[in-house]
């Protein structure tokens, strides 16, 4: 582990932290090797119902990749691959979180720290943010997996004009445009926003929620694609759990209900 990338819990709420404030929460090959366990450890606590990323000091979410390992750790094609080994390793423990993952960002979120921030399921950032990949002034080739993402969420055209113009100045109300965001707020309530979003996620039905967010990712495959089987196992799972028997009960007596997620 490293103390790069933390981990805290907090109630219903884990968050994970890029923390090097220093180099504007660039992301390094140590914080990658060391996402799959942060994320292995709150994806089996219970009481975990939201993962939140966030990057400490109040500059940027993640500028990118930390560029001063490229000439160490980056220098040659071999390097690359291990690399991409390593940060794919921590980018699918992400993916395959069955708990919903939101980006709070702030500041500065380029290069790498956009496509940490598409891969999440909801993104809220703060008025002054600042997006875009600068791949075309370094020459570098970026992997078609992180631009699928992109055109899936924001379509061909901005993400061609992402990429093309190589911009670091995209505003906070460009991405709400663009629907690279869902919900712009001002800095100074950017905590408390995402804070009191993730705990009204938390208050639901986390197999209902878990459901969703599978559904969701299996529609945006070809029909002959999906997993049909388990998207119907998790509805089945909903309908014999214990909470769709507390939910309905809360609604008759009119009370909130409260969901164990069994």
């Amino acid at each position: 582990m490293t103390d790069k990338l933390l981990m805290q819990k907090d109630g219903p709420i884990g968050w994970i932290v890029f923390n090097q404030p220093d180099k504007r929460n660039a992301v390094s090959q140590e914080m990658w090797e060391a996402m799959p366990g942060y994320v292995k450890e709150l994806s089996s606590d219970d009481a975990i119902r939201v993962v939140i990323l966030r990057g400490a000091g109040d500059q940027a979410f993640v500028s990118g990749a930390d560029i001063s390992q490229f000439k160490d750790k980056r220098k040659n094609m071999a390097d690359e691959e291990n690399y991409r080994r390593i940060s794919a390793a921590g980018s699918d423990a992400l993916a395959h979180l069955q708990k919903p993952l939101l980006a709070m960002i702030h500041g500065f979120c380029i290069g790498g720290g956009l496509s940490i921030a598409i891969g999440c399921d909801l993104r809220i950032c703060s008025d002054d943010s600042r997006f875009g990949v600068p791949a075309a002034r370094l020459g570098l080739g970026y992997h078609y997996h992180g631009m699928e993402k992109l055109v899936r969420l924001v379509g061909p055209a901005y993400t061609k004009e992402i990429f093309f113009t190589a911009r670091t100045d995209f505003s906070a109300q460009d991405a709400w445009r663009m629907g690279l965001v869902n919900q712009v707020v001002p800095k100074a309530e950017l905590e408390t926003f995402t804070r009191k979003y993730a705990e009204t996620i938390a208050r639901n039905a986390p197999l209902t929620i878990k459901s969703a967010k599978n559904t969701v990712e299996q529609l945006g495959y070809p029909p002959d694609k999906r997993d049909i089987a388990l998207l119907d196992k998790l509805i089945a799972d909903c309908f014999n759990s214990q909470d769709y028997q507390e939910g309905v009960k809360a609604f008759a007596e009119k009370r909130r209900p409260q969901f164990q997620g069994r």
